[in-house]
């Protein structure tokens, strides 16, 4: 059973320049993460672990099965990361790359470029500019001048100083006029609108007015009005009725990195300065626009102003592109302010809104911890002609705000709810929120003979998960219970504790329990043990 690296298959969420006779490699881009993300981290833990277990078991589905509440906790985990994933993906920084590798072992300055090369590779920034700079210097024909250039900026840039960043300036100025087909022109170009946007800041005046230059230019010649908020065309339908989602690169190409860098100079700007350009370029509707609107809905979230709601709800209804209109309901929520609120609610009452850019609204309102998004939030999780699936993620949200408030009107729900689907997230976000109520509210469910056995099963689990259930009453119900697969879940309950009475139970469901199958299955969980009892204990077994 290959279950293993399937599950962590799961978590493991990724020019030709015409100078020289050869051609040259392009730069290469590392990897760069923005932010730590530590729920990706611990869920990774948690499924490796449960995948561990499944992988080196030799029962039967049923104890898959079993397994299958550890793997719904962790996957909850990861939800949270899998709404904020995209929306990192307009903050990831595009400057950090390295140099090809050396393509001219025959030039002079071959064994110069290498030195430099591995200097920048190491960090050593001030060594390397020097050294890019000495080719130029020393082998002014050198195939690898025209990128030396670039390279000694780039290695400056990151110097991060004033005289560093105005050197950079210089080198790369130098570049475009004497080597405008360098294999790293258009990488020049996304660097020095970088250092102009550095300097700016510093007070360098020739930077600032190139800074506000480019970006009148973002703005189209003749800005068309705002248009009023249009209906978004209905999509095309794909595999179980959903569009096909385009590739979030399609049409964002290496082009565009000049454009949305000068975009990017914006933030800088005074949102008296900004606004209006950032309106303008979201009121665009041409192809070539794409990739500045899903930078611009970021921007507007960051220049707080009164229209700020306003203009990211235009973006959700109007907005052509679904990655424009899916970042412009996530930045709604880093939006305080009921205004806000108001834009998500009318998001979610919409019936004609996309379900995805509903369930970013439900996460939206998620975060606002203002008491008109939590009874949205209730009021939705409570509308039967919404989809199963948003009410699901409404439920789960309202878990993860743990207060009385959320806690009874869950258990309120409950009684009301028609599906075992639903009924099972209430149960999982009362866990969630701990509690010693909680947990007698959930064995109440567990030992309740009119529901349904599996919905006891689930309620049994979760309410085994939570240290406000003394692990001797769970002991006690062991024998109390007449059910045989209540008495298999209690097993896999037990084997997830970690008192010693726990082990006892299992030791002695083992040893002494009539039906045989339980017995096998509570020397399996037994095995699974770190306990140097649990080995004693089996050792004891195969010595009989």
């Amino acid at each position: 059973m290959y279950v293993l690296p399937l599950l962590l298959a799961v978590v493991t969420t990724a020019m030709q320049d015409s100078t020289p006779p050869a051609a040259r490699p392009r730069p290469a881009r590392r990897a760069h993460a923005t932010a730590a993300i530590g729920p990706l981290a611990t869920s990774a833990a948690a499924l490796e672990t449960a995948a561990a277990v499944l992988a080196t078991s030799r029962v039967d589905l049923e104890v898959l099965t079993a397994q299958a509440p550890v793997l719904a906790a962790s996957a909850t985990q990861l939800e949270r990361v899998a709404m904020a994933l995209p929306a990192l993906a307009v903050l990831t920084d595009v400057d950090d790359m390295m140099p090809p590798e050396p393509w001219a072992q025959q030039d002079p300055a071959d064994s110069l470029y290498r030195a430099a090369r591995q200097a920048l590779n190491r960090n050593q920034y001030a060594r390397a500019a020097d050294l890019f700079q000495a080719i130029q210097r020393r082998y002014p024909r050198s195939t690898y001048v025209a990128d030396a250039l670039y390279w000694q900026a780039f290695a400056l840039y990151r110097t991060g100083s004033d005289d560093g960043l105005k050197a950079a300036r210089a080198a790369l100025r130098t570049q475009a006029e004497r080597f405008p087909k360098a294999s790293t022109h258009h990488d020049a170009e996304v660097l020095l609108r970088r250092v102009q946007d550095q300097l700016a800041q510093r007070g360098d005046r020739d930077a600032a007015e190139a800074v506000s230059a480019e970006a009148d230019s973002i703005e189209p010649p003749e800005p068309p009005e705002v248009p009023e908020p249009a209906e978004v065309p209905e999509p095309a339908e794909g595999p179980r009725g959903r569009a096909p989602r385009p590739d979030r690169a399609s049409s964002c190409d290496d082009e565009d990195d000049v454009r949305i860098a000068a975009i990017q100079g914006l933030l800088n700007m005074d949102a008296e300065r900004a606004v209006p350009i950032l309106k303008a370029v979201l009121a665009r509707r041409d192809e070539g626009s794409v990739c500045l609107r899903r930078k611009a809905v970021w921007l507007v979230s960051q220049k707080r102003s009164s229209e700020t709601s306003a203009i990211l709800l235009n973006a959700v209804r109007s907005d052509p592109d679904r990655e424009v209109r899916e970042q412009a309901v996530f930045w709604l929520s880093q939006v305080p302010g009921e205004e806000t609120v108001a834009a998500l609610d009318s998001i979610l009452r919409d019936p004609k809104t996309d379900p995805e850019i509903q369930d970013k609204a439900i996460f939206a309102l998620s975060q606002h911890r203002s008491a008109r998004a939590g009874a949205i939030l209730r009021a939705f999780a409570e509308r039967r002609d919404a989809s199963g699936e948003l009410r699901e993620k409404a439920i789960f949200w309202l878990g993860q705000n743990r207060s009385p408030e959320n806690a009874q009107f869950l258990k309120d729900l409950y009684k009301k709810l028609e599906t075992d689907d639903l009924k099972k997230k209430v149960i999982f976000s009362l866990s969630q929120m701990g509690g010693a109520d909680n947990y007698r509210w959930l064995m109440d469910i567990a030992l309740d003979q009119n529901e349904d056995i599996e919905i006891r099963k689930n309620a049994l689990f979760w309410a085994g998960q939570g240290r406000s259930v003394d692990v001797a009453d769970l002991v006690r119900l062991y024998d109390s219970m007449t059910d045989r697969e209540m008495r298999e879940q209690l097993i896999f309950v037990y084997s997830q504790r970690r008192e010693d009475a726990a082990l006892d139970k299992l030791f002695d469901i083992g040893r002494n329990d009539p039906d045989r199958e339980l017995r096998k299955k509570a020397i399996f969980w037994i095995g699974q043990s770190r306990s140097p009892r649990a080995a004693q204990f089996l050792q004891e077994l195969i010595n009989q």
